[in-house]
């Protein structure tokens, strides 16, 4: 049987303490701009300002993480729709040289993160 948003809601629950702080990191990114470096692709800056600015205000408001969407229960990938443009986000850790993935995510010690928009045709 398919999982429900339910048990997605339930299983979150027992999500280990790492997991947690990851996703909290990657939720302050999303939601503030702060705590890592935010990037947009040369195709979404070509939209215009207008565009640009409901995406980075969608991509501050999104809260549909489900089992789909967010497998590791870490906060770190969404998808939006502004007009007809199908949209991505997506966060990634690296270390603090943004040369190698980081060595301990949960850690922002250790971590840059790196928020990236585009348009999903980039992907």
């Amino acid at each position: 049987m398919p999982e429900t948003a339910d048990h997605y809601a339930e299983t979150t629950e027992e999500t280990d303490s790492q997991t947690l702080a990851i996703r909290q990191l990657n939720d302050q990114l999303r939601r503030t701009f702060a705590g890592g470096r935010v990037v947009m692709t040369s195709g979404l800056l070509a939209l215009g300002d207008e565009t640009v600015y409901q995406v980075l205000q969608a991509v501050q408001a999104f809260e549909d993480f489900n089992e789909g969407n967010d497998p590791y229960r870490t906060h770190d990938f969404g998808a939006v729709q502004i007009d007809d443009h199908n949209l991505m986000w997506k966060i990634d850790a690296y270390d603090e040289n943004l040369e190698y993935g980081s060595p301990d995510p949960a850690d922002p010690s250790v971590t840059t993160r790196v928020l990236t928009i585009f348009l999903a045709s980039e992907y």
